[in-house]
């Protein structure tokens, strides 16, 4: 659920750009995330032996390390000292969160990089990132920070790039006054059809434009695969790198779009009726390759955290038997539509529609009437409201 902050305050956000690290430093970046990653497997393995470590146990830890460990000593402290934090912190969110699981080793292969500086174990100098130990790292500044930051995460992705996200505070600006309402119904030919043709999301089909590529890169890898387990050539790991290159070209385009179409949402609309889709079954259907390209669950999760952030009344909607109702009479069809049937005809008052633009229609009445449930069966729970109370 998105985290709602007040108009004309401060929130905490943070700013992530590119980094350019040379040979030296990339290799110093991955010597200090080899020292966190054993402290945080340390960790592990004290709380596998019995007991739940507590940050001061975790602290004695790293004392006592550091003092018998020349290798630990010429790591960042600041460092060290994050990752038993994030360690605690993430221990203490599993015991207190039902069915999630307890921090688990990481791997030296299969787990990438990722380290934590508090404001006194970093600063910037004439664009750079300056670490402790001299490590000094030349920042791709897109955008300025909107004020000092407090601290600062560096991580790889899978492709080798780094980046640095900086946590810092900055205003909030007041959404414009608007009024009315919208509803959103998430499908795959079109991901978002909306009670208003101007704000529906169209299927974009990025990873689809760039189908050919990606086949030619899958082939170049299947050629250069030894079909043998342990370590592959470095002709296959350039293969795999420029598949994966294009994979992120396409999921960084579908995020664009979701991002910019919510944004569109947000202020054009106070109420914003959501529905409440979970896309998971659609991974073991026919429709998988396209509803993963189309992004729904992003493109869901970007418009709720906007219409929070914005202050509108966000309000998910259950799926349960939209497509089946009525949005101009609300009397219900006593069979299930087939997804072939895309036109909802009402037997009772002859209206016609779209059977996406008629279940986003339903939605957005619902939500009007304070339900979650279309038959007026449960209160609403799942309402997000900014500069007033939160109905849970």
């Amino acid at each position: 659920m998105a985290v709602a902050t007040l108009p004309g305050v401060d929130e905490v956000v943070c700013f992530s750009y590119r980094l350019r690290p040379g040979v030296v430093a990339e290799r110093a970046l991955n010597a200090e995330w080899q020292r966190c990653r054993f402290l945080w497997n340390e960790a592990v393995h004290q709380q596998k032996s019995g007991g739940k470590p507590t940050l001061g146990k975790l602290s004695k830890i790293l004392t006592d390390a550091r003092s018998r460990s020349g290798w630990l000593r010429e790591g960042s402290q600041v460092a060290q000292q994050q990752t038993l934090r994030n360690y605690a912190r993430a221990l203490g969110h599993s015991f207190t969160v039902k069915g999630r699981g307890r921090p688990a080793f990481k791997s030296r292969k299969k787990t990438l990089p990722s380290l934590e500086y508090t404001r006194r174990g970093f600063s910037l100098r004439d664009g750079r990132l300056v670490l402790p130990k001299g490590v000094s790292v030349p920042v791709v500044w897109s955008r300025e920070l909107p004020s000092e930051p407090t601290s600062v995460r560096i991580y790889q992705d899978s492709l080798g790039h780094w980046y640095a996200s900086f946590v810092v505070r900055r205003d909030v600006l007041p959404a414009p006054e608007v009024t009315g309402g919208i509803g959103v119904d998430w499908g795959v030919s079109t991901t978002a059809t909306t009670t208003d043709t101007e704000f529906d999301l169209p299927y974009l089909g990025h990873r689809k434009r760039c189908a050919g590529e990606l086949a030619k890169a899958q082939r170049k890898m299947a050629r250069r695969h030894s079909g043998k387990l342990g370590p592959q050539s470095h002709g296959y790991q350039r293969a795999t790198r420029e598949a994966a290159k294009l994979h992120k070209k396409a999921a960084r385009q579908t995020a664009h779009d979701s991002r910019v179409w919510a944004k569109r949402v947000v202020d054009r609309h106070d109420l914003i009726a959501v529905e409440d889709f979970k896309p998971t079954f659609l991974a073991r259907s026919t429709m998988a390759r396209k509803a993963a390209d189309a992004a729904i669950g992003a493109a869901k999760r970007e418009l709720i955290e906007r219409g929070a952030r914005a202050g509108r009344k966000v309000v998910l909607v259950q799926p349960a038997y939209t497509t089946m109702k009525c949005s101009s009479c609300f009397a219900r069809a006593k069979q299930r539509f087939g997804l072939a049937e895309r036109t909802f005809r009402c037997p009772e008052c002859g209206f016609t529609a779209g059977r996406d633009r008629n279940a986003a229609r339903v939605i957005l009445a619902v939500a009007e009437r304070g339900h979650i449930g279309v038959d007026d069966v449960r209160q609403a729970d799942h309402l997000l409201r900014v500069g007033g109370s939160v109905a849970v």
